[in-house]
């Protein structure tokens, strides 16, 4: 396995926490965003989208290069179904994608570096408008998010269950991004109390971006 990768990325993160969870074992390439290098022709033969993460399972019988964080998790949960990152049964299945989705599809791409950096150099929105436009979306998206996770059964030490899955693969790197952004986050006691439980375990710990080789 191969990961193209970027340190902050949050869909990079996520993609690390499975592979971690899952014990597969890969070899981490760093594509430096800030720098362009997803722009590179070297790199976009590779992704025609720019983005990161891209996984290569040179593994497979054929060779399979795959974009976008959620379909990469899913393929690693048919490939690799041990630890199972969605529940068993239908309606539990349900949940944990619609977490998930919550985060990955209404929260995240508001907040994305290329959406920032638009708003800034595009449209020429200073930095303390372009802050507030993060901090307005992220915290809409959290405030339906901690009052779900508090008033529903399903949550418990995790966002679904006593098991980390693909709900709580994406709340940490999504967390960790509002923290690095200032949001406060002291109203969310149900969402930091599950991202405490999460990083307790190793594979989220070394999937942090600090902790990757990109990051000095």
């Amino acid at each position: 396995m191969k990961l193209y990768s970027y340190f902050r990325s949050s869909a990079a993160y996520r993609v690390r926490i499975a592979l971690n969870l899952k014990r597969v074992a890969y070899e981490y390439v760093p594509v430096h965003l800030l720098r362009g290098e997803q722009r590179a022709s070297s790199y976009t033969d590779i992704n025609p989208e720019g983005l990161v993460p891209t996984l290569i399972d040179d593994e497979a019988h054929d060779t399979v290069a795959m974009s976008q964080s959620l379909a990469i998790i899913e393929y690693l949960e048919e490939t690799h179904p041990e630890p199972p990152l969605l529940p068993h049964d239908a309606p539990s299945r349900a949940r944990v994608r619609a977490i998930a989705g919550a985060i990955a599809c209404d929260i995240h791409p508001l907040n994305n570096l290329r959406v920032l950096q638009y708003l800034k150099h595009v449209l020429g929105i200073g930095d303390e408008a372009r802050d507030a436009w993060y901090r307005h979306w992220v915290a809409r998206g959290l405030d339906a998010l901690e009052a779900r996770l508090a008033r529903e059964p399903g949550t418990g030490a995790f966002c679904h269950g006593d098991a980390p899955t693909l709900a709580d693969i994406c709340l940490v790197p999504q967390l960790s991004n509002a923290r690095r952004m200032n949001v406060p986050l002291e109203a969310y006691r149900t969402l930091v109390a599950i991202e405490a439980n999460c990083l307790a375990q190793d594979a989220f710990a070394r999937a942090a971006p600090e902790n990757q080789p990109d990051a000095s």
